[in-house]
């Protein structure tokens, strides 16, 4: 089907409309630079969803009473669900080097919780799962790795544990030949690394729903503030200080700063890597 786009509203109104609806409900958020962008992947979905105008879909996600399903189609739409394995690994070998040893060293019993926020299709809590692993950390203390993400596509492939060849472009072949077998064009996660980890719907602007994901010590939100505005960024951030425990570590992005969205988390410099902590 082509799309043609109603332009009875005033130029660019109804894509405004929408986009805005959509910041509202998930944080997502496309500046006027970026608005190209966001009318490109929306207007592919509306198409798909057999409707001719974005003022058509914009009523149906406002006032329709079953569009809840439909939030679904538009935030797969619209996250980028592009990662792979051993991204970013300075943070991950600070978490196993160096911040989980001085977690033990206060409380040797204490659980250890990790939280993988947007985890897309889940290579970031395998590749800690692994990294992990390799330390022998799950023999020696009690983890456990919570992943989520507001896709349900994305939390679908995770838990199915199938992957493509460009997810293993940064993995040594060595731990993808441990830890993967091959099925058909793809690879299968080992049964045993992915029971390590719990996976679930979480979107980051609804605290009811990250709440009890945060309560642990160290959380991976990774490449996800990219698509929030300022103040987005920092209710979430928020969120995250009002419930992780003290001492606690945000890792984020190797391009994101949270220096002007908080002052409740520090920022240190831990092994190789950058991270955020909540000392008090």
């Amino acid at each position: 089907m082509d799309f043609n786009p109603d332009f009875s509203t005033p130029r660019n109104g109804a894509e405004i409309l929408l986009r805005d609806l959509i910041f509202e409900k998930t944080g997502l958020f496309y500046d006027e630079s970026k608005l190209d962008i966001f009318t490109g992947k929306m207007s592919q979905l509306i198409a798909q969803r057999g409707f001719n105008s974005y003022l058509d879909y914009y009523y149906l996600l406002k006032y329709d009473a079953e569009s809840t399903n439909e939030w679904t189609n538009v935030i797969d739409a619209l996250v980028v669900q592009e990662t792979y394995f051993w991204r970013e690994m300075d943070q991950i070998n600070a978490l196993a080097e160096e911040v989980i040893p001085f977690l033990l060293s206060r409380q040797p019993k204490t659980p250890i919780r990790i939280w993988s926020a947007a985890c897309a299709t889940g290579e970031e809590p395998l590749t800690i799962a692994m990294r992990l692993n390799e330390e022998s950390w799950f023999q020696r203390a009690d983890i456990t790795i919570s992943a989520t993400d507001a896709s349900p596509a994305g939390i679908a492939r995770a838990r199915t544990g199938l992957y493509g060849g460009r997810s293993f472009r940064a993995l040594p072949e060595p731990l993808k030949a441990k830890y993967f077998t091959p099925d058909g064009k793809h690879w299968r996660v080992a049964p045993d690394l992915q029971r390590k980890i719990t996976y679930g719907l979480a979107n980051l602007v609804e605290p009811s729903s990250t709440a009890a994901y945060s309560r642990g010590q160290v959380i991976f939100c990774r490449n996800v503030f990219i698509y929030f505005n300022a103040t987005t960024v920092r209710t979430v951030v928020d969120s995250f200080a009002e419930r992780i425990e003290v001492p606690g570590f945000l890792f984020v992005g190797a391009s994101e700063s949270l220096l002007k969205a908080t002052d409740r988390f520090e920022l240190e410099e831990i092994g190789n890597a950058f991270v955020y902590v909540k000392r008090r």
